[in-house]
């Protein structure tokens, strides 16, 4: 009966690890692949605050964008 329950119980622990990096390698690779802000946005963006952005501005906002991600 305690063997049961605990089999039971670290196969749920043991399911839950697995499944946690399943799901983040999966989210990590569909970011990659499909970027949730891109180079474009950025520049509509600082337009509609009233600046024209240079590239150079743009390039900036990219690396912060992809060193938090």
């Amino acid at each position: 009966m305690l063997i049961d329950i605990l089999q039971i119980t670290i196969s749920f622990l043991v399911g839950g690890v697995v499944g946690f990096f399943i799901a983040r390698h999966i989210m990590t690779k569909y970011l990659k692949k499909n970027p949730p802000i891109n180079e474009e946005m950025i520049r509509t963006l600082m337009s509609g605050m009233g600046r024209t952005p240079t590239q150079k501005q743009v390039n900036q906002m990219m690396k912060q964008m992809q060193k938090y991600m």
